[in-house]
């Protein structure tokens, strides 16, 4: 299975770093103009973005997105290993191994005409600055299409909604005193623990909506302190709510500004909820051909996570997440199912090779 080794060969890259960015960039790049299909490489905001087409024009468009960069993790998680069907791995799931099937799917649809196929990759989709990403950049070059398929997770689930990503920076004052006489000051600490709390029972937290059954609200950096033996009278947390589609954001600042103890709530990044519609014809193609490979529910899903999807969908392209079935991403054991491995590169090669067909019957109309 040449997905599979090519997923092993991509976790051993530790692209937490730019460096293992550089090196995995250099590998993909190499690895198909070894079988013929060009790439194009540029850098935005100092990190590599890879670009090859493939196939004909005149027809429909498809946009395979991937990223390459992971969250960080600890030397032996970048050393492959595999566990029956599990490839255990950083990045296994989140998402070389979508990745790797997505290289091996270009390949095998670079000869058809019909359909013209866009491989992306980029490196900075696990980037938690507010900056112009590379995704964007993409769009900006013109690598658009009539359906975006970004590889992350889904276990073969097409995903249509995401969720709405703020992230807020909450600063809570408290009283200093000596450490030896904590009841004379106001432990800033403690308060911020309380107002995360009090965040977690506001009423947008308690919401829900068809596809998702609550928002996700989780604290994910607190710093407080600066003397062992004194009590600390300033705490700042760092809050990211993925908040559902039909929310305002702006009103969930609102709310956490309105906490008693909060003396600054300021945003870090905000990226709204990707939505496509699940009766779109490209979506539905999508879904056939999922279907065509094996057992899998038939119905679309929401995502709890965000994604570079979203950039596509603010430049009026219609793009959803899919991915092969795994586990455990940004955890310790993240893995990734060996045999959907190639399901899901025959799911996308079955769906490029069905455009023609449902396009020649009415099904579909290209942008």
């Amino acid at each position: 299975m040449q997905e599979r080794a090519l997923a092993e060969r991509l976790i051993t890259y530790d692209t937490s770093t730019l460096d293992g960015i550089k090196s995995a960039a250099g590998f993909i790049k190499g690895w198909l103009e070894a079988r013929d299909v060009a790439v194009a490489a540029a850098t935005h905001n100092g990190r590599p973005i890879l670009m090859a087409t493939v196939g004909g024009g005149g027809g429909p468009t498809i946009v395979l997105h991937g990223h390459l960069d992971v969250v960080p993790a600890r030397r032996e998680q970048f050393e492959p290993r595999s566990d029956g069907d599990r490839l255990i791995g950083r990045g296994a799931y989140d998402m070389k191994g979508a990745l790797a099937a997505m290289m091996c799917a270009t390949r095998d649809v670079a000869e058809q005409q019909a359909v013209r196929v866009h491989f992306v990759c980029v490196a900075d989709e696990e980037v938690d600055e507010q900056t112009h990403r590379g995704t964007d950049f993409l769009v900006e070059q013109g690598y658009t299409g009539d359906l975006a398929i970004t590889g992350e997770p889904t276990d073969m689930h097409i995903g249509i909604q995401a969720k709405g990503v703020l992230a807020m920076r909450v600063e809570v004052a408290g009283t200093a005193a000596h450490g030896a006489t904590p009841w004379l000051g106001d432990n800033a600490v403690l308060k911020a623990v309380d107002v995360f709390r009090q965040i977690e029972s506001l009423p947008f937290a308690r919401e829900s909506s068809d596809l998702f059954d609550r928002p996700s609200i989780n604290l994910g950096r607190i710093v407080g302190g600066d003397a062992l033996n004194k009590v600390p009278e300033l705490c700042v947390i760092d809050v990211t709510v993925r908040y559902l589609p039909g929310q305002d954001p702006y009103e969930i600042m609102a709310a956490v500004r309105s906490l008693p103890a909060t003396t600054s709530v300021s945003k870090v990044l905000h990226r709204v909820p990707a939505i496509v519609e699940r009766s779109h014809p490209f979506v539905s193609a999508l879904v056939e051909s999922v279907a065509e490979g094996g057992p899998a529910e038939r119905i679309s899903i929401g995502r709890d996570g965000a994604s570079d999807a979203i950039s596509f969908i603010n430049a009026g392209i219609p793009a959803v997440e899919f991915g092969p079935v795994g586990g455990g991403h940004h955890g310790p054991d993240e893995w990734v199912s060996i045999s959907s491995l190639e399901r899901y590169r025959g799911a996308l090669v079955g769906f490029v090779e069905r455009l023609p067909r449902d396009l020649g019957k009415g099904k579909l109309r290209v942008a």
